[in-house]
């Protein structure tokens, strides 16, 4: 470790996994060089291409001062796998996993540093900060870890209907003000110490996309890690991200996520029904509530979404009960 002015400096990698993000991926690159770096060095900051058709992994090189490095997938491997990819050969003390419809502040990374790096939160793994949309909005980006009846309620839309009764995951009820611990922060921002990273195996590459990192806070926290939510320090988050340009393949991934999620993490008796619900329940309740907004589109895109499902079960199947609970 170097030392500057009686304090170790501590050393940062950036992995941004891109997927036909366009301008804002340029534009996240640029807040990033912009970004107060008080107390670290920024090593690296990596892109993961993940075989985007939209230039945009090549318009990023055009004017940018920062440790630039670029992977380039031939084919899209996933969230998951193009992050630990990204991570591979790492010697920065952490890592910061950044979505490309992000744009920092000034101190949207020396406040979290200086945070982890104090002695009294050495037990703190993981670390997330304050996501705001274009109007400022604070977005609801913390979660409990899911329980099969959250699941459940969800599909019914029960924690919609009456949410004081059935909460959901998702702390929306919470107005994201304070700093605290959580069980889990959102994805978008993600920092965690390198060792926790590599000690856990990375990212669960099952996962292509979706509860990846639920899955990582939720193995972190059993070896005693803690998770924390920073509301004095902010970054500017879109929301929705590339994902949306495929409303049935998001789908499809999420559901498919939260099936392999369950047979990981739960019990396997809950595990199925979680899978059966899935499979039957919520495409009824999905179906239905298109046809009460009389979307014909939405619909469409629920049998999409599912057909797709359908046809993965076999191999999800398989995953699921082989892959062990990493």
């Amino acid at each position: 470790m170097l030392s500057v002015s009686n304090q170790l400096l501590v050393f940062f990698d950036i992995i941004i996994v891109n997927w036909n993000a366009g301008n804002q991926l340029y534009e996240c690159l640029k807040s990033i060089e912009a970004a107060h770096r008080d107390g670290f060095k920024l090593s690296r900051v990596v892109v993961v291409d993940n075989a985007s058709t939209d230039g945009s992994a090549d318009d990023c090189l055009d004017n940018i001062d920062l440790p630039l490095v670029i992977i380039r997938n031939a084919q899209n491997l996933g969230f998951a796998a193009a992050c630990n990819q990204g991570a591979t050969g790492s010697i920065a003390d952490y890592l910061l996993f950044l979505n490309p419809d992000t744009k920092l502040f000034p101190e949207s990374l020396s406040i979290p540093i200086r945070f982890m790096e104090q002695p009294e939160n050495a037990k703190i793994g993981i670390c997330g900060i304050q996501l705001v949309d274009d109007q400022g909005e604070v977005a609801r980006t913390c979660a409990r870890f899911p329980a099969p009846g959250m699941f459940f309620t969800k599909m019914l839309g029960l924690n919609m209907l009456f949410p004081r009764y059935f909460p959901s995951y998702i702390m929306s009820e919470w107005d994201h003000e304070e700093t605290c611990e959580v069980d889990q922060v959102m994805g978008a921002f993600f920092l965690i110490r390198r060792n926790l990273f590599e000690t856990m195996g990375g990212f669960d590459e099952r996962f292509f996309v979706y509860f990846e990192e639920v899955d990582l806070s939720r193995r972190a926290y059993n070896k005693g890690w803690r998770t924390a939510y920073l509301a004095d320090a902010q970054a500017f988050h879109r929301g929705g991200g590339t994902s949306e340009q495929i409303k049935a393949m998001r789908m499809f991934y999420s559901l498919r996520s939260r099936i392999l999620y369950g047979y990981k993490h739960f019990s396997w008796i809950s595990a199925t029904l979680l899978m059966a619900g899935t499979l039957f329940v919520e495409l009824i309740s999905r179906l239905a509530l298109s046809i009460g907004r009389r979307s014909g589109r939405e619909a469409k895109e629920t049998l999409k979404g599912y057909a797709m499902l359908w046809r993965a079960m076999p191999q999800l199947l398989k995953n699921s009960w082989n892959g062990g609970r990493q």
